[in-house]
């Protein structure tokens, strides 16, 4: 098994992806980051599509700064709770770096997913980092607002490497999920950086097309979740998005196209499609033979698509702004998620079903 140290090193170059649109940020090997106390989330507007309501509520946890390329960026971290005595003796935790919406921010999306709550019970570390301008670079194209695309895989990739070294997050089991935008800089990151995650999951998020689309690179375990009647970002995608002069939506794949990308990437084969207790849920196995890097090529790769739910989180009880439509009862997208990242189905060569909970 390579190390962390010699596995960035592989990480293959940037490709592409784009939902929303770039971003900046840049990786250093940075120091610890400036302590901050506590904060109450900066706010969001109502008029992205990630549905930020305005001022959010105080997050529990901290909030932490990192320098990034001459930018000091921001993020909340929460840690699983530990006595004394499990200090000097647990090992490396999980890691998820959730993304946050369009025009929301990293508290808004801790309220609406109560994904801290849920990651910290299993024992993981949560990061929310706080996108420039309330926004994402889940996309190659360069833009006014954005003109280098690729600053946040960069600031995400030095964000891991600086919790695997400060907070013990373990470098096998990084994981990444977001919500639209940000669900969509999830897929990126999936896309462009496969070995350095052991799964991604993206709620109401796609892959551009374009001159801004990305290829997944490899195989990686991913979980996509779209309501079927998302009236914002729909289920078949937006081939010739309407002009936003704020910040331009750049045209998507389908979010079953956006699934089977990742499944070709990993070899898989036909998919199997079954219905279930307010959604379809369509699995593709990973391949035995697919080229994995240092990981495993075991797991899945799966499209949910939730009845009658909108442009929300799936089981969320923070109703989202007018016109992004009712919010799906089942399943629960962050129990669903963390499940998957725990176990992101059988491998290539077993006959198991992958469960409600895979």
């Amino acid at each position: 098994m390579l190390s962390f140290g010699e596995r960035s090193r592989r990480w293959p170059g940037v490709l592409a992806l784009a939902l929303v649109l770039p971003l900046a940020g840049c990786a250093t090997d940075a120091d610890r980051p400036d302590a901050a106390p506590p904060s109450s989330g900066s706010s969001g507007t109502s008029s992205g599509t990630g549905g930020g309501t305005g001022t959010a509520t105080t997050a529990p946890g901290t909030r932490e700064q990192l320098r990034v390329d001459g930018d000091v960026r921001q993020y909340l971290l929460h840690r699983p709770a530990s006595t004394p005595a499990s200090a000097t003796t647990d090992g490396p935790r999980p890691l998820v770096v959730a993304f946050h919406g369009r025009g929301a921010d990293a508290a808004e999306l801790r309220a609406k997913t109560r994904l801290e709550k849920a990651a910290t019970a299993r024992g993981m570390l949560v990061a929310f980092p706080e996108g420039l301008g309330h926004g994402w670079g889940a996309g190659t194209r360069a833009t006014k607002q954005r003109p280098d695309p690729d600053l946040d895989v960069r600031f995400t990739e030095a964000l891991i490497k600086h919790l695997v070294r400060t907070e013990r997050a373990d470098p096998e089991r990084i994981y990444v999920a977001g919500f639209s935008n940000g669900g969509s800089m999830a897929l990126r990151m999936a896309a462009e950086r496969p070995a350095l995650l052991a799964g991604a999951a993206s709620v109401s998020g796609q892959l551009p097309t374009g001159d801004a689309a990305v290829e997944p690179t490899g195989p990686v375990p991913v979980m996509v979740v779209y309501g079927a009647d998302d009236p914002v970002r729909p289920l078949a995608g937006l081939p010739t998005p309407p002009p936003d002069p704020e910040e331009p939506i750049l045209p998507t794949r389908s979010a079953r196209d956006t699934a089977a990308a990742f499944a070709q990437a990993g070899g898989a084969g036909e998919p199997v499609t079954r219905e279930e207790k307010g959604y379809d849920r369509t699995v593709w196995r990973l391949a035995a033979d697919a080229p994995s890097g240092d990981r495993r090529p075991d797991g899945t790769v799966q499209l949910l698509v939730v009845h009658d739910a909108g442009h929300t989180w799936p089981g969320s009880t923070v109703p989202p702004p007018e016109g992004f439509g009712p919010v799906g009862k089942a399943p629960n997208a962050t129990d669903t998620i963390l499940d998957f990242f725990a176990d992101p189905g059988p491998g290539p060569d077993s006959d198991a079903d992958p469960g409600p909970g895979r």
